[in-house]
């Protein structure tokens, strides 16, 4: 799944097309995604500017003047700036045609992806009770450790609870937790403010060096031009269990908590 920084790339991507671009019809393939997609799409957005394209956690908001289109890619959805006309594929189910000759296309072949409807001054029930953004003056270790008291849930599972910070998947939160030292089986309740720090900069950290080389390709993502991201390149422990340590020459572990595949040194992360 896209996680954080793939969402962002996609945001930076098709954000200059969008901007202050008014929509001039919309073109549904299919009448749902992972849920309907709700009428007001077809039947509110022709003729409305695009004043802002925004990403909350792992959404994505085109902000119009009665409401936002909230998307989210799902498993394996990619959003393309193409001109209008373009054949559409077997997976391409979402046209925004643009009033300058181009196009917004969602392609989503898993069809786990969304199109849904905000309207103005609402909160979509999805983004309603999220937690911080990792990148914002809002997150860090002090934030984390009072969150965090009393506890006994293993601090990766508490990292990547989506009340207590946005965006923050499997992968990167693997990262995170062998770069700051600590075992993701460790109870949240105890770790000390001194390694919440360590923990909150490292997040901060991998998010914002995936973000500048585009992502993580893992799969089917994609960044809007087409390219892949080349943060792959970089990860230390995430998919490469029975591996040496790339810090200490020892061999990784896997492990599964939780339904989730967890790689970890147990020589440098305690």
């Amino acid at each position: 799944m896209p996680e954080l920084p793939e969402v962002e790339t996609t945001r930076r991507g098709v954000a200059p097309h969008l901007l202050e671009r008014r929509i001039k019809a919309v073109t549904l393939r299919r009448p749902a995604l992972r849920w309907p997609i709700p009428e007001q799409i077809s039947a509110e957005l022709p003729g409305q500017r695009i004043d802002a394209v925004r990403r909350r956690a792992k959404y994505l908001l085109l902000d119009a003047q009665s409401g936002s289109v909230l998307l989210h890619l799902g498993m394996s959805g990619s959003l393309r700036v193409l001109p209008q006309g373009t054949p559409a594929r077997t997976h391409d189910h979402v046209d925004l045609l643009l009033d300058n000759g181009a196009m917004l296309r969602l392609t989503d072949p898993r069809r786990f992806g969304a199109v849904l409807w905000q309207p103005q001054g609402q909160l979509h029930e999805l983004l309603a009770g999220l937690g911080p953004e990792p990148l914002s003056a809002d997150f860090d270790g002090a934030y984390l450790r009072r969150r965090a008291a009393g506890r006994s849930a293993p601090v990766k599972h508490f990292l990547m609870d989506q009340r207590i910070v946005v965006g923050v998947g499997n992968i990167y939160a693997t990262e995170a937790l062998f770069r700051a030292g600590i075992h993701p089986a460790r109870p949240a309740g105890r770790i000390s403010a001194a390694r919440w720090e360590r923990l909150a900069g490292a997040v901060q950290e991998i998010l914002a060096q995936a973000i500048e080389r585009g992502g993580t390709t893992l799969r089917d993502f994609l960044n809007p031009d087409g390219e892949p991201g080349y943060f792959e390149q970089e990860l230390f422990v995430y998919g490469r269990a029975g591996q040496p340590c790339k810090v200490c020459g020892g061999t990784l572990r896997a492990a599964d908590w939780g339904q989730r595949a967890t790689v970890y040194c147990p020589r440098c992360q305690r």
